[in-house]
């Protein structure tokens, strides 16, 4: 107990003299720091387990809850405490209590007492032929029944008897055990706790520490409020602004691309009036001469009249089918366009883009002054912070609570060869004890083996054989040696019983269910001036509620010595761990931030001008039905190659001379014409007519698109107006709750670790588990219940072996006379 509240007492220093230099609280930031304190690994577990002779353990403590079933006595316990107990009246509690452990211990006495008094009685009987003394056995009916029932019943015996005395011999080597495991078990309690006093002022040093990681993380933000304050208000501008720019781009490539439409199709219509006149000449042409050729004399006698005839009324389809004159020109629809393009409206865009996308540097510029308050602010906590390590004497608080651990660990180790001498004494005697035991068991078990070996239901009591002799003599050498050792066995088994079972149930069963701690809390208990002893110890503050029990729970649960002890009433880290003084600094620079980005012009006057001038350019208004017309019908009014085909068909009906050769000429020329001019000019007029359709697209509904543009570039120049004050407070606000977050999230951290974390004094549960429940209770109680256990039940079970042994060996031992004999089997 005192190596417990010396160490509650030097960590309250430690703590109070931590958090008197004072903090912040906080709250969870924005960015969440992985802060994390270091773990700190212990050697001695938390938890101890006998192995299979736990089951042993187990069977002895159901004995003495049957023994002793009464509740903890609380009352006398807290009477013992104050000294005001007073045997005289409380006597009768205290025979309540202990009746169960009074009774078994007056049966010892009485077997101790008794058993040798017996025992001289018997032996003086039996010197004079009393008491089975006489060797004479007379003859019995049931004889035979009655041996082999005494047989049975000391083998029986036997057999529980060496089971006990199993027992003993297991609880003797264990305890033996478990005794040189003390060293161990007491060093690494101690690494223990010296580990726990080393790692407490580092995890501070570290807790401290951890402000350069919070800070630096906070400069890199600041460094980046270009990226990161200025990147969000850009990006909080950013779905209504460059929607409208990239309107206005888009129809700045419209007009280029409409220009070079217009251009396209103007040019090659012009090749197509060209081209189509020169079909209609070489088509009159070709004309001309099939009419000169059916002038021919020939043409004037049938039959060959009817052919020329039907060739003169087909020249009609040789006529051009196109008027591509009558097409207007679109000279002055493409001047238009080349006004329009004299404003670089692309370069407009670009400047609108520039100027949207400069935000961020405009706010790295604005901001310079203010990030370097914020520094120094942040400059000056650090300092604050730094400050702290310099002034806790953490060497000098620790000095003298581990040269109290050293006192205690340099007397343990001085104890322990004490210790484990006086062990080896007690192992020793229990070895004999147990040895003694198992001499009178192996008599009994020589006993019955030669007797019923050497046993001849054949033989008169007289006659007997020496083997069964000899079984007679060994049960009567055990029966003798019970009566000089019982009593001793006795003996010894009272005391411990008496100091085992009341140590178990008066100590180890209450600490384990920790009414021991509740009776230590009682109020007043300790101190009658103190309400609660241990406040009133670790604070000089009794009306504190800081309870044994309590303590001893968040120890076991690893928890830190703040939390534990309640340090708060000492020193309340809410109040110290303040944030408000050099956060509210913080927040109020980054509140009175000034970013001007008014001045934002997505696109200037003339941009405005440009798009509507386009608008009024009459593109929409062309008439491109008529073209579309003209351009879908075909060049001539026939196909050239079936009139070819036909022409040369009727001149192969004709008869040999200029005519048929001219015709054939002819034929010949028009599929040329076909080949080398009609074909070319459907390509021309396809290819045209694609693109007046694409062209009659891209203008359809032209001054509602300028008109939507213009609309959506006011509304975006209206928002930049109108809320990009209210995002810059509020993307403001954001960055500096970042920054602010940093810390409180540090400072939320520190509160945290050392309220719950810094020096968990899990270590001083687990060696006062180790000094009580483990070597006191499992060590050295259990295996010495067990011992006791084990012995008394052998040593209880001799009386009736006893006397199945006397009796049995009247069977086989040699009689010197006898009733006359009959053979009654």
């Amino acid at each position: 107990m005192a190596l417990l509240l010396g160490f509650l007492l030097l960590l309250l220093e430690l703590c109070g003299n931590t958090l008197s230099l004072g903090s912040r609280s906080s709250t969870e930031g924005t960015e969440v720091l992985e802060l994390e304190l270091p773990a700190t690994n212990y050697e001695t577990k938390d938890s101890y387990k006998a192995g299979p002779i736990g089951g042993l353990f187990q069977i002895v403590h159901i004995f003495l809850r049957v023994v002793q079933p009464n509740d903890f006595p609380e009352d006398i316990l807290r009477k013992i405490l104050q000294k005001k107990f007073d045997l005289s009246t409380d006597y009768e509690k205290i025979i309540y209590y202990e009746i169960g452990v009074i009774i078994c211990a007056v049966l010892g006495l009485l077997f101790v007492i008794l058993m040798p008094l017996v025992g001289f009685c018997f032996g003086l009987c039996r010197c004079c032929n009393k008491c089975g003394g006489e060797m004479h056995q007379r003859q019995k009916k049931n004889g035979p029944f009655l041996r082999k029932c005494f047989a049975v019943s000391l083998l029986v015996i036997s057999i529980f008897i060496s089971i006990g005395i199993i027992y003993g011999f297991v609880a003797n080597h264990h305890l033996r055990a478990q005794i040189e495991k003390t060293r161990k078990l007491a060093d690494s309690n101690f690494r223990d706790l010296r580990t726990l006093l080393n790692a407490a002022p580092a995890e501070i040093s570290y807790i401290l520490s951890q402000y350069t990681t919070t800070k630096e993380k906070a400069f890199s933000d600041l460094d980046n409020v270009k990226s990161l304050l200025g990147g969000g208000i850009h990006e909080q501008l950013r779905p209504k602004v460059i929607p409208a720019l990239d309107d206005i781009k888009a129809m700045a490539e419209a007009i280029k691309e409409t220009k070079e439409a217009l251009l396209n199709v103007n040019n090659t219509l012009k090749e197509l009036k060209k081209s189509s006149a020169q079909l209609n000449t070489s088509l009159s042409d070709v004309k001309r001469d099939l009419e000169q050729s059916l002038n021919d004399p020939m043409c004037s006698a049938p039959p060959v009249a009817t052919t020329c005839n039907n060739i003169r009324t087909s020249l009609s389809q040789l006529d051009d089918n196109t008027n591509m004159d009558q097409l207007p020109s679109l000279d002055k629809p493409i001047d238009k366009i080349n006004d329009i393009l004299q404003t670089n409206l692309s370069s407009l865009v670009q400047q609108g883009y520039k100027s949207f996308n400069d935000i961020p540097e405009m706010v790295e510029n604005q901001t310079t002054d203010i990030i370097s308050d914020v520094k120094s602010t942040l400059n000056s906590i650090g300092s604050d912070i730094e400050s702290i390590g310099e002034q806790i004497p953490i060497q000098d608080q620790l000095s003298n609570f581990m040269g109290y651990i050293n006192d205690t660990e340099t007397y343990i180790r001085r104890s322990l060869p004490t210790l484990e001498e006086y062990d080896s004494y007690r192992w020793l005697g229990g070895l004999v004890v147990c040895c003694l035991l198992t001499l009178v068991v192996i008599f009994y078990y020589l006993g019955l083996l030669c007797g019923m070996c050497g046993y001849d239901r054949n033989a008169t009591p007289t006659r007997r054989g020496c083997v069964s002799n000899t079984g007679g003599i060994f049960l009567m050498v055990g029966a003798g040696v019970s009566f000089l050792i019982c009593w001793i066995l006795m003996t010894i088994v009272v005391l411990t019983f008496v100091v085992g079972a009341n140590v178990e149930k008066l100590l180890c069963e209450p600490y384990q269910n920790r009414k021991l701690f509740q009776v230590l809390d009682t109020p007043y208990l300790l101190n009658e001036n103190w309400k609660h002893y241990l406040s009133g110890m670790v604070f000089n503050k009794p009306d504190i509620n800081l309870t044994f029990e309590q303590v001893y729970s968040d120890c076991k649960e690893n928890k830190g010595i703040y939390g534990t002890l309640k340090l708060e009433n000492s020193y309340n880290i809410s109040e110290h761990l303040n944030i408000q003084e050099h956060a509210g600094n913080i927040s109020n620079d980054f509140q009175n931030m000034k970013v001007n980005i008014d001045n934002i012009v997505l696109l200037d006057e003339a941009g405005r001008k440009n798009l509507m001038d386009f608008s009024f350019s009459g593109i929409d208004a062309i008439n491109y039905n008529i073209y579309l017309a003209e351009l879908s019908k075909a060049p001539t009014k026939a196909n050239l190659l079936s009139f070819a085909d036909d022409l040369e068909v009727k001149a192969n009906h004709l008869p040999h001379g200029s005519l048929k050769q001219s015709l054939k000429n002819n034929a010949q020329t028009i599929r040329t014409i076909h080949r080398s001019e009609v074909i070319p000019l459907e390509q021309s007029m396809s290819s045209v007519y694609q693109s007046i359709k694409e062209l009659q697209q891209k203008s359809s509904g032209l001054g509602m698109k300028v008109t939507n543009t213009l609309s959506s570039l006011d509304s975006a120049q209206d928002f930049l107006t109108t809320h990009i004050s209210s995002v810059i407070v509020e993307e403001s606000q954001k960055y500096g709750n970042t920054i602010v977050g940093y810390f409180e999230r540090y400072l939320q951290w520190v509160k945290i670790s050392i309220t719950e974390k810094i020096a968990a004094c899990k270590p001083v549960a687990t060696a006062l588990d180790s000094a009580v429940d483990v070597f006191l209770c499992s060590y050295v109680i259990d295996p010495m219940n067990l011992f006791w256990f084990g012995i008394g039940k052998a040593t209880v079970f001799l009386l009736p072996a006893l006397i199945f042994a006397v009796k049995l060996a009247k069977y086989y031992r040699r009689m010197d006379s006898e009733d006359v004999y009959e053979d009654i089997l």
